[in-house]
C-alpha cells in the first residue's frame, strides 16, 4: 500500500483552543500538515497557533460559533482563502452538560445548547467542509462523537443523544458521499484528561476514574493518534464507522 505524503496539505480543527481539539492540531502540523484552528475562544486558539508556530509549523486562527450557519460558512471559505483546499477535518467542538441530571428534570434550554453545538454545529461543519471536498476531489471528515454516542452515559441524556445523534449523521453522511471521494467516520472516546474534565469536582473524577477498567483516564493525545490514523492511507478501508476509544468502560 502506497503510504501518503502528510507535508503540504491542509486540516481543520474545530474547538482547537484546548484539550483534544489542540492535541489533534498539533498532531497534524508535527506531520507538516497546514492547519486550520477553529474556535470561539480566541486567547485558547491563538495559543495552540503560537505552539505549533512555535515548532515550526504553519497554522492560522478563525473565531467560529459553530451554531452559527453564516460564521460556519464563513470559516471554511477563510480556510480554502487561505490555502486552496482543505483535506482533513476534524469537528471537535462541543459541550456537555454542566450537571448530571434524570431526563425527566433535564431543562429544555439546556437540551437546546447542547443540540445546537454538539449536533447542529457537526451537521453546518459537515456541509459546508463536503461542499468544498467534492469541489476538490476528495477528504476525510472525523467526527469527535464520544462513548455516549454508542452506549448511554448516566445522568446525561441531552449529551448522549447528541452524541448518538453525531453518529448517525456520520454514518449518513459517509454513505451519501463516498462516491465523492470522501471518507467520513467519528472517534468515541469515554473520558479524558482535558481541561473540562480537570475542572471537575474531585469526588466526580473519582467516580469517573472508577468507572474505567484500564484505571485511568484517556489522553488527549491518544485521541489525537486515533483521528490521524483514521486521516491516513492506512485507514482507506474505513468509512461511517466510530472507533471506540473507552478504556474498558461499559455503562450498560
Amino acid at each position: 500500500m502506497k503510504i501518503m505524503t502528510w507535508s503540504g496539505n491542509v486540516a481543520l480543527v474545530t474547538g482547537a483552543a484546548s484539550g483534544i481539539g489542540r492535541a489533534v492540531a498539533l498532531a497534524f502540523a508535527g506531520e507538516g500538515v497546514r492547519v486550520a484552528v477553529v474556535d470561539i475562544n480566541t486567547d485558547g486558539g491563538q495559543e495552540t497557533v503560537r505552539q505549533i508556530e512555535r515548532a515550526g509549523g504553519e497554522s492560522v486562527f478563525l473565531k467560529c460559533d459553530v451554531r452559527r450557519e453564516d460564521e460556519t460558512q464563513a470559516m471554511i471559505e477563510g480556510v480554502v482563502k487561505e490555502w486552496g483546499r482543505i483535506d482533513y477535518a476534524c469537528n471537535n467542538a462541543g459541550i456537555h452538560n454542566d450537571l448530571p441530571g434524570v431526563m425527566a428534570e433535564v431543562d429544555q434550554d439546556l437540551w437546546n445548547r447542547i443540540m445546537a453545538v454538539n449536533l447542529t454545529g457537526v451537521f453546518l461543519c459537515m456541509k459546508y467542509e463536503i461542499l468544498q471536498m467534492v469541489k476538490q476531489g476528495g477528504g476525510v471528515i472525523v467526527n469527535m462523537a464520544s462513548i455516549a454516542g454508542l452506549i448511554a452515559e448516566p445522568g446525561s441524556s441531552a449529551y448522549t443523544a447528541s452524541k448518538h445523534g453525531v453518529m448517525g449523521l456520520t454514518k449518513a453522511a459517509a454513505l451519501d458521499h463516498i462516491s465523492d471521494g470522501i471518507r467520513i467516520n467519528a472517534v468515541c472516546p469515554a473520558c479524558i484528561d482535558t481541561p473540562m474534565l480537570a475542572s471537575a469536582p474531585e469526588e466526580v473524577r473519582q467516580y469517573l476514574k472508577s468507572l474505567h477498567p484500564i484505571g485511568r483516564f484517556g489522553e488527549p493525545e491518544e485521541v489525537a493518534g486515533s483521528v490521524m490514523w483514521l486521516c491516513s492511507d492506512l485507514a482507506g478501508f474505513a468509512t461511517g464507522t466510530g472507533v471506540a476509544l473507552n478504556g474498558g468502560v461499559l455503562f450498560n
